[in-house]
């Protein structure tokens, strides 16, 4: 996971509400083994409308969602967070997000933001045709209009986005302890490595 200390540049305007799982990707596009191209299919059913937001020249590769209440509602599949990465969303900013799909959103390097409706409204305004700036640093969501939003993020999970450190990247982390404990238990337990290793240990 690549680490995420401020996402900056074109934002998409969006503010819709109630946007469940289903909406961000289909239910057809799970049936892929991989997450690349799943950028495709986010947001397909509203793509499929004339003069969507996705599909407007002006918000092409935007790394920022302003979404409103309650975003990533519905089912709890991780390809959600996955076709949002592979579109290029670094950041997602909204007045609240169903648990799982925030838990998806950090575990994939997505920084999710909650602001208050006001916020999100005077966002939604700005990022017309002006970037947005969500610095992890300072913890804030800026505009070029000195508009400066402060934003709370778990000290755990801002440290992990910070340093780019997912559950294999905190394991990799403590490799030497890890591998200190298993010496101490090959040591002091040998039969839990098997009946073999048990005989040579004996012998």
């Amino acid at each position: 996971m690549n680490p995420v200390t401020t996402v900056s540049g074109t934002a998409y305007p969006w503010g819709a509400k109630n946007i469940d799982t289903d909406v961000i990707i289909p239910a057809h596009w799970l049936k892929t083994i991989t997450r690349v191209g799943l950028g495709r299919g986010a947001f397909e059913t509203v793509r499929a409308q004339p003069g969507n937001i996705f599909d407007d020249p002006r918000y092409a590769g935007a790394p920022i969602l302003i979404a409103g209440d309650n975003f990533g509602c519905g089912s709890s599949r991780e390809h959600a967070a996955w076709a949002l990465a592979d579109m290029g969303i670094q950041a997602v900013i909204a007045p609240s997000f169903s648990d799982i799909f925030s838990g998806n959103a950090f575990k994939n390097g997505i920084v999710p933001v909650v602001l208050p409706q006001e916020a999100i409204d005077r966002l939604v305004e700005v990022a017309q045709d002006q970037p947005i700036t969500v610095d992890l640093e300072t913890m804030t969501v800026t505009t070029p209009f000195q508009d400066r939003f402060a934003f709370e993020l778990d000290p755990f999970r801002r440290e992990c986005l910070m340093n780019g450190l997912d559950e294999i990247g905190l394991t990799l982390e403590r490799g030497d302890a890890i591998a200190s404990y298993e010496g101490e238990m090959t040591q002091g337990r040998p039969w839990i490595e098997g009946r073999a290793r048990l005989g040579q240990t004996l012998s």
